[in-house]
């Protein structure tokens, strides 16, 4: 799994949380909305990406970490 972290161009306002299940918006500053949560892979990400870019929204950064797998579905 990876955390990730999108920040985004524009404030995206919060009637679209629908449209972003899962993930939390949250604003830094007047114009940026950073999108960030979990995937589960690279084929949920890029999913995530293509989402964004077919809304129209500029990236202004992404970033990812690697996650351990949560210990409560054993590791594997």
């Amino acid at each position: 799994m990876q955390l990730i972290s999108i920040r985004i161009k524009g404030k995206i306002d919060q009637n679209w949380s629908d449209c972003f299940e899962g993930y939390e918006l949250s604003y830094r500053g007047s114009d940026e909305t950073i999108l960030s949560g979990v995937v589960t892979d690279q084929a949920a990400f890029y999913g995530l990406i293509g989402k964004l870019r077919d809304l129209g929204l500029q990236l202004l950064e992404v970033s990812s970490v690697e996650t351990e797998n949560d210990p409560i579905d054993g590791g594997d």
